[in-house]
């Protein structure tokens, strides 16, 4: 066999297959990264919710370790002071008429409301009742 008869019998890759597995690969490596975006952000917004929850019942805490305040109307509560970078913590109270007579507005419970906002948009609220002891 001479060197032109073996040249003819090699059969190699044609553009079009070559072409066909770059596509193939470029969207195998697309579908991949596009996974791992997914995945990067979910964390990033499983771990906002945990700190924002965290922020919210440590709130919480706080104002049911003040004194009961029956003077201010609203009343009037102190907000956490270590907070992390981004967060913002936002508190609204009100007092309820529980035996809804009007003459006196304050029957020993009050409504608390505590917001947390991250750069600006809020993520989590809670609310919870505070009684007189």
């Amino acid at each position: 066999m001479n060197k032109a008869e073996l040249l003819k019998k090699e059969k190699g890759f044609t553009l079009i297959e070559v072409v066909l597995a770059l596509a193939i690969l470029g969207i195998v490596a697309a579908s991949f990264l596009s996974a791992l975006a997914t995945g990067s952000r979910s964390i990033f917004l499983a771990d906002e919710q945990t700190t924002a929850e965290s922020l919210a019942r440590t709130q919480l805490e706080f104002v049911r370790s003040q004194p009961y305040d029956a003077d201010n109307n609203p009343p009037e509560y102190l907000i956490i002071s270590d907070i992390p970078d981004g967060y913002a913590i936002a508190l609204t109270t009100r007092r309820l008429d529980n035996k809804g007579d009007g003459d006196d507005p304050d029957d020993g419970i009050q409504s608390i409301r505590v917001f947390i906002q991250h750069h600006g948009e809020n993520v989590f609220d809670l609310e919870d009742y505070r009684t007189y002891r």
